[in-house]
């Protein structure tokens, strides 16, 4: 057995189903699974008792809908932040983060919200900052347009402030609620925000009290030069698909090589790609199960999914055994996930049919296929050579893909010393080792 100082930290990524898209299918997948509370209820005490570090949500605030949308089940889930704010009351030490646009909310609302999944879950919430990368949301918010790319972040950045600005209202000691005296909370620990910006006006305070972990923790997924910069400046993890261990070393020193200049040192900033694991007893097991979820694909359905992960573009009007066609660079979705698909095309040779089944599973991430031995040595790897903190595990179905992660995957990372055995803290913050951040008003 071998004992590390750094130990690597994990996320299990839910997605109602399973990441594979056609997981639903899938004879072991309850079908309904996006909308049965008890089937997250399951998940998050099963991960909880693997010691991970946090569970993520994602979201869109736009269905997929059209005939091949009819075709996965992606259409109908819960809303994170309600859907976390009852599994708070089922656990007790995971972290949940849950994705929250800041293209289509009002910071008020989402530091008010977050605040109260902090609060609920005594420390354990966490915030997935993104910038809305699916352009149909824009017709559920009064808009005829998306917003661009670049303007997206700067409404990011100054959400960011407002957010951040307004769980700053209240000092840590400001309510007393001295029922003797007849005192609530002291006049002088309170105090309005009063921001006026290029996007947003908001006075403030607050109506929540501090969060327990004066802030929680913010989460980013951005990868572009726009996203790397905001990262630098305001995340405190950074979730990302990288395809390779090159590709990844790249990216973790990138990222953390932008600390410094934001007067912030590496330990501030966690690196967790994803990854996406499909674990057996043997390989020929593993393999089985990823051939028994890539049957299940249908053509048309792996183009459209390629499509939305290259950046919204409709692709069924090209020949399916025909070469990805050149694309412009997208304003609406993830420029960094376009970049990625596009060279996954080009060095593997793949037509559009076979990139689209080639991504239905992790669409961009790294993934493997194996024993648990097999791909203990492969986090090991990108642990130990810097390309990552930790990783967020994606499944290919629920809940058998999670079952055999904690069962076989898990143990073997504890018994090399890489992953904790019990959790010695109780927050979010705590697990992950990042510091509590001072109110900027008040000492």
């Amino acid at each position: 057995m071998m004992t590390s100082s750094r130990q690597m930290s994990l996320g299990a990524f839910l997605m109602a189903t399973g990441h594979h898209v056609a997981a639903w299918r899938h004879p072991e997948v309850p079908a309904n699974a996006g909308l049965d509370i008890n089937h997250y209820r399951d998940l998050a005490r099963l991960a909880e008792g693997a010691c991970f570090d946090l569970l993520f949500v994602a979201d869109s605030v736009a269905a997929a809908t059209g005939e091949t949308a009819s075709r996965m089940a992606r259409s109908d889930h819960f809303e994170p932040l309600t859907l976390l704010a009852a599994l708070s009351g089922a656990t007790e030490r995971i972290g949940l983060v849950a994705t929250a646009t800041t293209s289509y909310n009002e910071p008020y609302h989402l530091a008010r919200k977050f605040a109260s999944l902090d609060h609920l879950s005594a420390g354990r919430a966490g915030w997935n900052l993104v910038t809305s990368d699916a352009a149909a949301e824009a017709f559920n918010f009064g808009r005829e347009a998306h917003w661009g790319h670049a303007e997206r972040y700067q409404r990011a950045e100054e959400f960011h402030q407002v957010v951040t600005g307004l769980w700053d209202s209240w000092a840590d000691d400001a309510f007393v609620r001295d029922k003797i005296s007849g005192e609530y909370y002291r006049t002088g620990r309170t105090r309005s925000l009063d921001h006026a910006g290029d996007f947003f006006r908001v006075r403030g305070p607050l109506n929540v009290a501090r969060p327990p972990q004066g802030w929680p923790v913010v989460v980013q997924a951005g990868a572009s030069e726009a996203g790397l910069a905001l990262a630098a400046r305001t995340a405190e993890v950074v979730f990302t698909a990288q395809p390779d261990l090159a590709s990844a070393r790249r990216f973790y020193a990138d990222l953390k090589g932008r600390l410094a200049a934001q007067g912030r040192d590496e330990a501030s900033l966690k690196v967790m790609p994803g990854v996406y694991l499909v674990v057996a007893e043997s390989e020929a097991q593993a393999q089985a199960i990823d051939a028994s979820l890539q049957a299940l694909v249908e053509p048309a359905v792996g183009i459209a999914l390629l499509g939305r992960m290259l950046g919204n573009f409709d692709l069924s009007g090209y020949p399916p055994d025909g070469p990805l066609p050149e694309l412009p660079v997208t304003e609406s979705g993830q420029r960094s996930r376009q970049a990625l698909l596009s060279r996954l095309a080009g060095d593997e040779g793949l037509s559009l049919a076979q990139l689209g089944k080639r991504i239905a599973g992790g669409r961009g991430h790294f993934s493997l296929v194996g024993t648990p031995i097999q791909i203990a040595d492969q986090l090991q790897d990108w642990f130990e050579q810097r390309a990552a903190d930790g990783f967020n595990i994606l499944v290919p179905h629920l809940p058998a893909g999670l079952e055999n992660v904690v069962r076989l995957l898990v143990p073997e990372l504890q018994r090399r010393g890489l992953f904790r055995t019990a959790y010695s803290g109780r927050t979010l913050r705590e697990h992950l080792g990042l510091r509590r951040p001072a109110n900027r008003h008040y000492s």
